[in-house]
């Protein structure tokens, strides 16, 4: 057997997968639709993205068109520009993830977000899946569970008068009630707002909701304060009014530190996904190396070394 990166050659073999891929990264592909689909592959063209896909297939090639054999698998990872950790995109065919090779093809997966400088890798896998104890062998551990509400049909007033969007006075508000919501195990792998994005509830700094949308659909994170009141009428009234939605499916993800918000969703009629363990793998840990300086001493100065025995006792 043999793992190496994909390549032009291996395009009938993604098309042949197409229909088996298993997404693990839940909100891209709620927006963006299948990672090995028409829209997916254009993700390796964006200058703005880190992108690698690797196969483990038999060494004997069926063919000279790269159409490698059945019991291959392969996998992709991505990374946004900027960020300390990259994703787990995909893995493919879902019905061969206990191949023979899995184990290796993560390592050759982990090795290529460590020479890009990723600290972690992040993947969201359905908790009764293959795929999560597959992972979990492989090294990923469960940070947070989450849910992908649908809110397409939830209807409200379309006044969104309550709601403005994010400008950069608004960030250090944002940030603040980023960190008084999201644990700080979860921070290193889902970063603070940095820019202008996203909504806030006009009343007060305590609901924030991310936007992250493509041509198949519109996600949003909320960060929303157990202080706030009227959080389903808010959130109603963001989703019924959402600017330039056309016919794009709506979806509101809750992860398990804000659970509370589910039943919230439940009354206004929205349609609970199945659960999804957040797992993490951690490739790296950053380590201040001491290193020797050299101080100038002035003239006529000098330093005496003090020599300690023992603990608060210094040598005559």
């Amino acid at each position: 057997m043999s793992i190496r990166s994909l390549d032009l050659l291996d395009l009938p073999t993604l098309y042949r997968y197409r229909s088996e891929v298993l997404s693990l990264d839940a909100i891209r592909m709620l927006t963006r639709g299948n990672p090995l689909g028409a829209v997916g592959l254009m993700a390796y063209m964006n200058p703005a993205r880190q992108i690698y896909g690797a196969i483990a297939a038999s060494s004997e090639e069926s063919g000279g068109d790269g159409d490698w054999r059945k019991d291959s698998v392969l996998g992709g990872i991505i990374q946004n520009r900027g960020e300390h950790y990259a994703k787990l995109l995909y893995l493919a065919p879902s019905s061969n993830l206990h191949h023979p090779e899995f184990a290796n093809l993560m390592d050759n997966l982990a090795e290529e977000a460590g020479a890009w400088g990723a600290f972690h890798i992040r993947a969201e896998a359905d908790e009764n899946g293959d795929a999560f104890t597959l992972l979990r062998r492989s090294g990923f551990a469960v940070y947070a569970w989450q849910r992908m509400w649908n809110v397409s049909d939830v209807t409200g007033p379309s006044d969104t008068s309550d709601w403005k969007r994010v400008r950069s006075i608004h960030l250090p508000a944002v940030q603040s009630l980023y960190h008084q919501i999201i644990p700080p195990l979860m921070q290193p792998v889902e970063p603070a707002p940095d820019n202008p994005t996203g909504w806030i509830c006009n009343a007060e700094v305590k609901c924030y909701a991310g936007v992250n949308q493509g041509v198949y659909g519109i996600v949003l994170t909320p960060l929303i304060h157990p202080e706030a009141v009227d959080v389903g009428e808010k959130l109603a009234s963001l989703i019924s009014g959402f600017p330039d939605r056309r016919s794009r499916s709506v979806f509101v993800c809750v992860r398990s530190y804000q659970a509370w918000l589910e039943p919230v969703l439940e009354d206004l009629g929205a349609k609970a996904g199945s659960r999804q363990a957040v797992m993490i793998k951690h490739l790296a840990r950053l380590i201040k190396d001491e290193q020797m300086v050299k101080v100038s001493k002035s003239a006529g100065v000098s330093v005496q070394p003090s020599s300690m025995n023992h603990i608060g006792q210094s040598k005559p």
